[in-house]
């Protein structure tokens, strides 16, 4: 249950010669940008001077909005889902797993690579894909009704969309199970925007990217021998973790607003 400022705080906060710690300054903020109630009462709170330069301010916004040219339509490029920052990353994945068809050509005692990077593949493309630092848009797109887990799982979308069909063709050339390639790719994907809700997903993506190759894909690497993990048995069990984390994400969808508000 969410506990409410008093009203002698907001007003506090709404008086610009009122003295008010920056402790609480910085918690009424916040309940501020979650709670429309407060917002309503800060609004009631504004002295007179306040409010008619708010006034005075919007009325000129209206009048150079009126008097100002039509807004230009949005082009097909503006429309795209996916960013050109994540071209790069998706053509380096196709490459990996180009490499390891060759390899596993070349080596035919290796353990399964495809497999091995099949859980790993995605997370590059889905880290960019949530990345401040690489969209330059992103102050526009956060502030975006559909900015916030919609806009994540657009893009993870375009990801999969280019990962899928790699992986697929790869296990096809090297006799790779294809089950046990996709459902893993799909759980890892799942599994990092789940831990990105909480820690963020480039954390999520880079953490869980570093698990696997450490406790999974070296020792394979060692004993030349494919773990039970990607053994053909293992498929159902990858499918129902996919659906739990899948179910998580959804129900935890808030974290990626405030991700969104916050990073």
């Amino acid at each position: 249950m969410t506990t409410h400022p008093s009203r002698a705080v907001i007003a506090r906060y709404a008086d610009r010669d009122a003295d008010l710690d920056e402790v609480t300054m910085w918690s009424l903020e916040l309940h501020l940008e979650e709670c429309a109630d407060c917002r309503g009462v800060l609004a009631g709170s504004t002295a007179d001077d306040t409010r008619a330069l708010l006034d005075r301010i919007a009325t000129g916004l209206d009048a150079g909005i009126a008097a100002g040219p039509a807004p230009a339509p949005v082009s097909a490029a503006g429309r795209r889902r996916m960013v050109w920052s994540l071209v790069p990353w998706l053509v380096m994945t196709v490459a990996v797993l180009a490499c390891a068809v060759a390899l596993q050509a070349l080596w035919p005692s290796l353990p399964s690579l495809v497999s091995l990077l099949a859980p790993v593949a995605p997370l590059p493309g889905v880290a960019i894909a949530w990345s401040r630092r690489h969209d330059p848009a992103w102050e526009l797109i956060a502030g975006a009704p559909a900015a916030g887990l919609a806009m994540l799982l657009r893009r993870t979308a375009g990801v999969l969309a280019v990962v899928v069909p790699a992986l697929a063709l790869a296990s096809s050339r090297t006799g790779s199970s294809l089950a046990v390639a996709l459902l893993p790719c799909l759980a890892f994907t799942a599994a990092t925007i789940a831990l990105g809700g909480f820690v963020g997903v480039r954390r999520a993506a880079i953490g869980l990217g570093a698990v696997w190759v450490l406790a999974v894909a070296l020792p394979a690497m060692v004993t030349a021998r494919l773990p039970v993990v990607l053994q053909p048995a293992s498929s159902a069990a990858w499918a129902l973790i996919a659906l739990v984390l899948a179910g998580l994400v959804f129900v935890r969808a808030d974290d990626f607003r405030r991700l969104t508000s916050h990073h």
